[in-house]
């Protein structure tokens, strides 16, 4: 009994010596306290989108891309033109000024440590935000040299695919001749004729041109300058098809009329798109055509447009709406155009649903330039 009493005694001193020494030990400066770390190195970068040589400040979107990175950074905030900090996990912030016009905004981003130490950094930038988007041209055609085709923008297309002939029942072969595509005076001239042609063994009693741009896109707006043959029986065209069309055929591939035109009905201009769920093959009565009139179609040049962005595809003439293609819920039937697209331009002669003027010698339908935007 008295050597347990003593025990307890000698345990309870030591025990208040370890808590009294402890005590003592965490007043002592920065003692018990995680070691704090500061973060280093901040590098802070800012992309303008749709930002280039011609357009140092963007497109137009007010949309800005910023990225940072620090040594022994955990989190990161951002404040734009001293505004409330947003948080980032990773560094990454994408932002959109909405005071329009071409404004300076300072852009300062902090990076915190583990521990809540934190460094920040801060640029300046210039932004433009507007309502009418700044577009770039990705691609021209202005036929300003006299001869043949720019053949490392276009490929002349003659072989026929069914059977010796074109589809749609067409009464022409296709050529690579200068005869029926050439550049004089500013613009490009596809030439229809009526002319005995064989290839391949195929007889026809007509023949054009079918040119294929070797310049693909996704998203952008084509304008093609035009003025359109005369005659029954033509059907000249201004279209995209989609680039991967030789792996999985048509309509998968989809396909953009921007312009088509018949001799027999010469007034009128249509705009339509085909894909698996709407084409010619199947009838979709939901699905409109831009139609209009166009009184002098062969004796001046009007702009035939297409503005395919990531929900619609917008049809113009000389810049007036026409119609717009815009499916609810897009699908891969209905909305193909997520891929690349080439543009041709061509007249066909005939069809299995209309006939060719038997007085028809010759008519052309003449370019002044193909430029796409975006």
């Amino acid at each position: 009994m008295a050597f347990k009493s003593q025990f307890s005694v000698q345990k309870f001193i030591s025990y208040s010596i370890g808590i009294f020494g402890l005590i003592f030990f965490c007043t002592l400066p920065n003692a018990c306290v995680e070691n704090e770390v500061t973060p280093s190195d901040l590098n802070l970068s800012i992309s303008i989108q749709g930002a280039d040589e011609d357009n140092p400040e963007g497109d137009g979107s007010g949309k800005i891309i910023c990225n940072s990175s620090a040594m022994d950074a955990s989190r990161y905030a951002y404040s734009f033109d001293g505004g409330e900090l947003i948080e980032s996990a990773n560094g990454t912030k994408i932002h959109t000024f909405t005071t329009e016009g071409s404004q300076e905004y300072a852009v300062t981003v902090f990076a915190y440590s583990g521990t809540g130490q934190s460094i920040s950094t801060t640029q300046n930038i210039r932004v433009l935000k507007s309502d009418e988007i700044v577009r770039t041209l990705i691609f021209a055609d202005e036929f300003d040299v006299d001869g043949a085709i720019d053949s490392e923008k276009w490929l002349a297309e003659t072989v026929p695919p069914n059977n010796g002939s074109w589809h749609n029942g067409e009464s022409q072969h296709y050529t690579d001749r200068i005869d029926n595509a050439y550049i004089s005076d500013g613009t490009l001239k596809i030439v229809a004729k009526r002319e005995d042609y064989t290839f391949q063994g195929s007889d026809k009693q007509y023949t054009s041109a079918r040119l294929n741009s070797k310049f693909t896109f996704t998203y952008g707006r084509i304008d093609v300058r035009a003025k359109l043959p005369t005659g029954e029986g033509t059907w000249p065209a201004i279209w995209t098809l989609g680039a991967n069309f030789p792996i999985v055929g048509w309509p998968s591939c989809g396909e953009i009329d921007i312009m088509e035109h018949w001799g027999h009905d010469a007034t009128k201009v249509s705009s339509a798109i085909h894909t698996v769920a709407c084409s010619g093959v199947n009838g979709c009565p939901d699905v409109k055509l831009g139609e209009t009139v166009v009184d002098d179609y062969h004796t001046e040049f009007h702009v035939y447009s297409a503005d395919w962005t990531e929900d619609k595809i917008d049809f113009y003439v000389d810049d007036v709406l026409q119609y717009t293609y815009k499916p609810v819920f897009q699908t891969e039937d209905n909305w193909p155009f997520i891929r690349d697209q080439f543009i041709l331009l061509n007249i066909a002669m005939g069809g299995s649903w209309f006939e060719i003027d038997p007085e028809f010698v010759e008519s052309e339908m003449e370019v002044d330039y193909v430029r796409v935007w975006q």
